[in-house]
């Protein structure tokens, strides 16, 4: 019997394997493809030698790989220093009830948290409509004309609707007044945004909203953070005579009951969706959402869906007006949002859809009357509620708060910390009555006399709303079928079913978009996800409730601070656009710091991501274009003149590494060293990190500031479109202007920039996600997966160059994690377009890779390392196949306009018709190669038409019949 040391049996447990795709024979054979005889020599062939790294990664403790049980005990017990307890503080944020078949089917489940942005909407079509029912639930709810497919969170969709009125309105004022009774921390994010664009915020009490008269916007929040229920209809009307505009931050469930903000004078209704079944996580990720008048919709900022027309006139959904995306408008864009919170969206419309209306309604209802029960007994205890009018949220004055809250925690229970006279109370979904029995121990608690306690079992709380009358919601919502169909669980689990069958997601197939990084996303990384230490914690809980959250986040941002050799880390921000914005931000500050606030010009090489010169726009910087050579590298010699013309006013330079064209740019180390000489601070954009881990380090080379993708190299699923988190890294001397989040108690240091997301800590909940990965791949691991994404798309590269040209490469023809292939020639001789390719990899069964950019008519490949060669080469071969129906068209044997390509994708429906009028056969149509009659993908409709989408904007739930 052949013997096995144990070390050897240990090694095969180890994650590596299980999350890098090529096997070291795999390996071999693509690099006797590429000529090279380790993937150490292909990686020194590629990146340059002085900014190469090849000491091992100082992970410290997490040096080593941990097994993946391992991994989640280390992490179960970190978890397990944090403290589950019924929050009850609101302020936002409050205890919901995910239904069972929605946390299994979407929450849980790869086909939903694995898949893209639905840029290619034929294979995208279920997701899509759940999309769409979310903007459907937001329209109704809101009483607004329409609504896009979610925002980062409240504060930012608050934040947006500020600078969208100061675009559409007519004011020519600058003020923006809040209401004193809006979120603190929506505030302080509006209060950041704000400052650089030169915007006023005023403060105000709401009672005296009619006595505002030169405000370009007005911010209002329905009901107040203290629970009271304003009636502002004729306040409102008198403002609106002024020129203003009025923003309406929404309670969702409160909004089954009260009449919805559209039908007395809102242009834009915002607010979050999180109590709609989404954990709340420590803070996010959770789905805001924002719906404005409909004039309004060209100058929305986010994603919308919208309803076209397939090629056969069938119904089919898209993301429609897309020229509104960032990287076309660039430094002319309204925002620089380029994502949105997809999954935890789609949770919260399939809440709305499980329940539907008179469902929404009787959990408001109850949650409604168990507050004015609570109200009733705290008042024969002597207490005073300070807010006559109520929803769910009760301020009660009182000399005993700090005692209150002490008692309150000994039962299980948090309250919301006002000051030392008040304390709030807001109930929720899973609020019962022996949550009443436990309010009603904690403030009888040294109460003198207090009589006795009520027999809660028996109260039935049938008193009369406790809002004005005249806002009870009299209009009908949530009226299509689609929210009155499936509230049995066996209906909701085949519907949710069907539209995850629409869809390709990385359960089915490689997704090889360049610039996106879709790779494993392993369920070992997922699971923490779910555990109530950390999907039941209040973002505003007390410390030492949250010692685990903050351990693990500790540990998180020292093992980003290793990967990119920068010395602090924030993980604040929640998304790619917001990392940016946070360290322009905190460069903007360093320069302020230093008496050097003049310094406002930004230089981005015209290769770079849309968001770049949209994010440098919102903080009120000039961008300058500096150029690119032929191969797509940055020109440095326009770069060291443009630093020299702008040197007294040079800000910074924002640039991607490796370049966005997918290659190591030689010259980056003299990049940084010019921005430097003349007082720029360099930004290197963490786009392409996969890249980089383990081989080369932003902070080590020159680099100031990094945003990181962690829904990209780190692991975090994309989830259809988000969640997304985008810490930035930054070195030892700009560390001091990290974010703050002051109006919550977070403070990192009193020179940071106030909060750029409503949660100190961003999306926290999906933070273990990133943790788990680090820690179950260790220093060898993460340098071995950025090693083998390079060698994967290398391998692509060469097997496809015979085909098709790769546009930029490096030495010996050699990319770095992605490539470009050039179709341009190949349109114009046959006018097959990338497109017409894009459509036609789905009847191979694939996603199209990046399409058009960062050069117009090409495909950017990204394979990444969790692909094994099967799969590979099983793209390489679609792809072959597919230039020899290209080469058809050139000889002539396809006309140009009949042929596979321009009618792809074909459907089934397409291919049983009667009527066959192509000049090629079905099974050419439908069976390409013969793999695909082993396993098959039919896109569910042909191609759509976005131009008639466009021309027919339609953003709401299409009539049940088609769906049937």
């Amino acid at each position: 019997m052949t013997r096995t040391s144990l070390t050897t049996l240990e090694a095969r447990d180890a994650f590596i394997a299980r999350h890098i795709g090529p096997d070291a024979t795999e390996q071999q054979q693509m690099l006797d493809t590429l000529g090279y005889a380790t993937r150490a020599a292909l990686i020194d062939a590629i990146v340059p030698e002085n900014i190469r790294n090849r000491a091992p990664l100082p992970l410290g403790q997490f040096a080593e790989p941990l097994p993946e049980q391992a991994a989640l005990a280390k992490l179960k017990a970190i978890a397990g220093k944090n403290k589950v307890v019924k929050s009850l503080i609101g302020q936002g944020y409050y205890g919901t009830f995910t239904p069972g078949v929605v946390l299994r089917n979407i929450f849980e489940n790869p086909a939903w948290y694995t898949a893209y942005t639905p840029y290619q909407p034929e294979i995208s079509q279920g997701r899509l409509e759940a999309i769409l029912n979310f903007q459907q639930a937001i329209t109704d709810l809101t009483g607004m004309g329409i609504a896009n497919a979610s925002m980062l969170d409240e504060g930012t969709s608050a934040a947006e609707a500020m600078t969208l009125l100061q675009r559409v309105g007519k004011s020519k004022s600058k003020a923006f007044y809040v209401a004193n009774d809006v979120l603190p921390q929506t505030l302080e994010v509006i209060a950041t945004r704000a400052e650089p664009l030169g915007i006023e915020v005023r403060t105000f009490d709401p009672a005296e909203l009619a006595g505002v008269t030169d405000a370009f916007g007005v911010l209002l929040q329905y009901p107040g953070v203290d629970g009271s229920v304003r009636d502002y209809r004729a306040d409102v009307e008198k403002v609106k005579a002024t020129g203003a505009m009025i923003v309406v931050a929404a309670d969702l469930l409160a909004l089954t009951l009260l009449t919805p903000p559209g039908e007395w004078g809102a242009d834009v209704v915002v607010g979050n969706s999180q109590r709609f079944g989404v954990p709340l996580g420590f803070g996010g990720p959770h789905a805001g959402y924002m719906a404005t008048r409909d004039e309004y919709k060209r100058s929305m900022p986010g994603r919308l869906v919208g309803v076209t027309v397939d090629q056969q006139g069938n119904m089919a959904y898209r993301l429609a007006l897309q020229t509104r995306e960032q990287h076309i408008r660039r430094e002319k864009a309204t925002s620089n949002i380029c994502t949105a919170q997809v999954l935890l969206a789609v949770i919260a419309s399939m809440y709305a859809v499980y329940h539907g209306p008179q469902g929404l309604a009787q959990i408001a209802t109850r949650v409604h009357r168990y507050t004015g029960i609570l109200a009733d007994s705290l008042r024969t205890l002597g207490y005073k509620v300070t807010n006559r009018t109520f929803f769910d949220t009760l301020t009660i004055a009182t000399d005993r708060a700090e005692a209150l809250h002490e008692a309150a925690v000994a039962n299980g229970i948090n309250l919301r910390r006002i000051d030392a006279h008040h304390v709030g109370v807001s109930l929720d979904e899973t609020a019962d009555r022996g949550t009443l029995a436990a309010l009603w121990s904690v403030f009888a608690s040294g109460v003198q006399d207090s009589p006795a306690a009520p027999d809660f079992a028996t109260i039935e709380g049938d008193s009369e709303d406790a809002f004005p009358a005249e806002l009870a919601r009299s209009s009908d919502y949530l009226t299509h079928p689609v929210f009155n169909r499936y509230h049995s669980e066996t209906e909701m689990l085949r519907y949710l079913r069907s539209l995850a069958d629409k869809d390709l997601a990385l359960d089915r197939t490689m997704i090889p978009l360049g610039s996106c990084t879709m790779k494993l996303n392993a369920t070992s990384e997922m699971i923490p996800v779910t555990w109530p230490e950390f999907s039941n914690i209040h973002p505003f809980a007390p410390e030492d409730q949250t010692v685990g959250y903050r351990e693990m986040i500790g540990q998180l941002e020292e093992m980003l601070c290793a990967v990119t050799g920068y010395a602090a880390v924030s993980l604040q921000p929640n998304a790619g656009s917001q990392g940016e914005y946070a360290g322009l931000l905190v460069i903007q500050k360093y320069h302020q710091s230093r008496g050097e606030g003049h310094r406002n010009i930004c230089l981005i090489p015209s290769s770079a991501h849309g968001t770049n010169p949209a994010s440098a726009s919102m903080v009120d910087m000039r961008v300058v274009v500096t150029a690119c050579d032929e191969n797509g590298n940055v020109d440095l010699a326009d770069l060291k003149a443009k630093a020299e013309q702008h040197s007294k006013n040079l800000a910074c330079v924002m640039v991607t590494y490796p370049s966005t064209h997918g290659v190591f740019e030689e010259g980056i180390k003299e990049l940084c060293e010019i921005v430097h000489s003349h007082g720029g601070q360099v930004y290197i954009d963490g786009a392409n990190m996969n890249a980089l881990v383990g081989v080369a380090a932003p902070g080590a080379f020159g680099g100031d500031v990094s945003h990181l993708n962690l829904h990209k190299t780190f692991c975090i699923p994309h989830g259809g479109g988000g969640p997304g988190v985008g810490p930035i890294g930054v070195g030892a001397h700009l560390a001091e202007f990290l974010p703050n989040q002051r109006s919550t108690g977070y403070q990192r240091n009193e020179k940071g920039i106030g909060a750029v997301s409503a949660a100190a800590y961003g999306s926290a909940s999906i933070l273990p996600i990133s943790w788990m990965y680090i820690a179950m791949m260790g220093a060898e691991g993460l340098t071995a997966a950025t090693e083998t994404a390079i060698l994967n798309a290398n391998y692509i590269a060469r097997r496809l160059a015979p085909h098709y040209p790769v546009l930029y490469s490096g030495h010996d023809g050699l990319v770095a994690h992605e490539c470009i292939i050039d179709l341009r020639p190949l349109t114009d001789a046959t006018g097959i377009s990338n497109e017409d390719v894009a459509k036609r990899l789905m009847d191979f069964g694939f996603h199209a890779p990046t399409m058009s950019f960062p050069v117009p008519g090409t495909l950017m490949i990204e394979p990444t390392e969790s692909e094994a060669k099967a799969e590979l080469d099983r793209f390489i071969e679609a792809m072959i196949a597919i230039r020899g129906e290209i080469a058809k068209v050139e000889s002539g044997e396809f006309d140009k306009a009949n042929n596979p390509l321009k009618f792809a994708p074909h459907t089934a429906g397409v291919l049983i018709a009667d009527n066959w009028d192509r000049q090629y056969s079905r099974e050419a149509a439908a069976y390409p190669l013969p793999s695909l009659r082993k396993q098959k993908y039919w896109p569910p409709v042909g191609r759509a038409d976005n131009v008639y989408g466009d021309r027919n904007l339609f953003c709401g739930c299409a009539p049940i019949s088609a769906y049937e």
